[in-house]
């Protein structure tokens, strides 16, 4: 894929990620690689490094991490707040109504905020719940939304999402 000008990578793991990526980045400077999965703070030290884009930022824990390390590594990686738009207990995110204090706590910070993050509830109709977050884009001023899966995409896209993950449909499923 690197050899036809696809740059952009996500991985959901940074131990995978390092073992994989580490030397094609070094290699490969043109690689932007985008964590997608759930970053916890003991793993931010590996992942800012390597990372271009980190999708999950979803507490403030997390975000105080990030920003030390950043400072420590002097790399700010681009940063997608993640929402809980469906208000699911069961998933890691900001909650809506929490966002802009959670934005303006990461502003602070002097993190990178470029837009926000969600993965709908599963088996639903996800196109309100897009419609929703290109709304809450809009009204934090944000260029980008990284919302859509394999399954979801067009709609993510029909509501001006600016990144999809859809790894299942180039890839296959994950074994």
């Amino acid at each position: 894929m690197i050899d036809y000008g696809h740059v952009h990578f996500g991985e959901n793991k940074v131990q995978e990620a390092l073992e994989k990526w580490k030397n094609i980045k070094e290699q490969f400077s043109q690689i932007k690689l985008h964590m997608i999965g759930k970053l916890q703070t003991n793993k931010v030290k590996f992942a800012l490094p390597l990372f271009d884009f980190i999708h999950s930022l979803d507490n403030e824990k997390l975000a105080k991490k990030i920003a030390t390390e950043q400072t420590k590594y002097q790399k700010k990686p681009k940063i997608f707040i993640q929402v809980n738009i469906g208000d699911e207990n069961q998933k890691s995110g900001i909650n809506k109504h929490d966002l802009k204090n959670f934005y303006n706590y990461c502003n602070e910070l002097n993190l990178d905020i470029i837009g926000l993050m969600c993965i709908p509830p599963a088996d639903v109709k996800t196109d309100t719940f897009f419609k929703e977050m290109s709304f809450l884009k809009n009204d934090l001023a944000l260029s980008d939304l990284s919302m859509g899966m394999s399954s979801d995409y067009l709609d993510a896209t029909k509501n001006f999402s600016t990144y999809v993950r859809i790894g299942s449909k180039i890839f296959g499923k994950r074994s």
